[in-house]
């Protein structure tokens, strides 16, 4: 008997069949994600797997939500790797350009996990099926509220700032992973995630 299938009779097999569907998204995305082959990868029949996934969508539900916490995970690195600065006008800003970092670091460390975050899927009963919701936006819109209570946002300027400022660097993360800028030298590359931010940062952070 396999380990899997030891796993199942305990109880185990969704988080063993999520956890495969992880892999398969990692290496090729969403279209990676097969209910059938993460069955084959587990070591259980399709029809093991159908118990607990309805289809392949409820799957790749999950395996997004998987991405999305690794996405603010990575962002939750760049902020604490950095030092914490004494004027909280100056950290709020710190943090916004960490999030930004982060954020476009793990589109390039982890390009198919990145796109299954925001690929589109049927929503699933009982879910949201929103990116607006989860954490990593979560984060961007508490920094965001910080830094217009320390009046560096503007209050005409602050109304769906989050989404200003996550289509940049979304749109700048595209580029790197699927669009010219990949073909680019490292250099570059790297000096066009700072000019961005550097943009992104200046355009939000205005008074009205």
């Amino acid at each position: 008997m396999t380990q899997a299938r030891r796993s199942y009779h305990h109880g185990n097999l969704p988080a063993a069949l999520a956890e495969a569907a992880a892999r398969l998204a990692r290496e090729g995305g969403p279209e990676a994600v097969v209910l059938r082959e993460a069955a084959r990868q587990v070591g259980v029949s399709p029809t093991a797997a159908y118990r607990h996934f309805a289809n392949h969508d409820d799957l790749l539900h999950v395996v997004k939500e998987r991405a999305l916490r690794g996405l603010a995970e990575r962002m939750e690195a760049e902020i604490c790797a950095g030092p914490r600065l004494a004027d909280p006008a100056a950290e709020a800003l710190r943090r916004l350009r960490a999030i930004g970092l982060g954020y476009v670091r793990f589109a390039i460390s982890e390009p198919g996990l990145f796109r299954t975050a925001f690929c589109r899927t049927d929503k699933p009963a009982g879910v949201t099926a929103d990116p607006s919701a989860s954490r990593p936006y979560q984060m961007l819109t508490e920094v965001l509220d910080e830094l217009a209570e320390h009046g560096k946002i503007g209050p005409r300027r602050r109304p769906l700032a989050e989404m200003a400022a996550w289509a940049g660097v979304h749109g700048l993360a595209a580029l790197l992973i699927d669009g010219p800028l990949a073909r680019q030298p490292d250099d570059v590359r790297a000096a066009a995630i700072e000019r961005t931010l550097d943009m992104i940062i200046a355009g939000i952070c205005q008074a009205d």
